[in-house]
């Protein structure tokens, strides 16, 4: 029922609020499974989609000189730049599925997602940018900074193995 709706047409909603907490639900969900991942595998041999080769050369392409480290928002969302992602972005509307999804997108790579730390970018622009952050090894700081949900939940399970023996 969740994907149902959140593919249906956005003028038969309105402004509907719990619309916006069903998408909230969802970006934060993978978010939070995303960040997952980072903290338990090399994010250099990580594959977002069947896509990531095209999706990384076209974007190397296209904006060769900017620096994934740390996003600025004002700085990829000001006229001009925000109108070369429109057009980067419409050249995956027929290969990446629901590639213009609000996407929840870490500015800076040594940060998890926090209030101050994230930024709302369409979905294949959240690909062009941790792909590239995964491939330039970025992203691999990740599981060095932060013990992760599924670690602590690992971690937690063991204690409670080695208390019940």
């Amino acid at each position: 029922m969740f994907k149902d709706v959140l593919t249906r047409p956005a003028e038969e909603f309105g402004n509907d609020e719990t619309l916006e907490h069903l998408w909230a639900a969802k970006a934060m969900e993978h978010s939070d499974i995303y960040f997952n991942v980072l903290c338990s595998v090399d994010t250099r041999l990580l594959r977002l989609t069947p896509h990531d080769d095209l999706i990384y050369t076209q974007f190397r392409q296209d904006f060769p000189d900017l620096d994934v480290r740390c996003i600025n928002e004002n700085e990829i969302k000001n006229s001009v730049n925000k109108a070369r992602w429109r057009v980067f972005c419409e050249k995956f509307k027929n290969i990446v599925e629901d590639y213009s999804f609000g996407t929840l997108l870490r500015a800076d790579t040594k940060g998890d997602y926090s209030e101050q730390n994230t930024i709302l970018v369409p979905r294949v622009q959240f690909y062009a940018i941790e792909i590239a952050r995964n491939r330039e090894g970025l992203n691999n700081e990740v599981k060095k900074r932060f013990k992760c949900a599924s670690k602590l939940n690992m971690e937690a399970q063991a204690q409670k193995i080695e208390i019940a023996s």
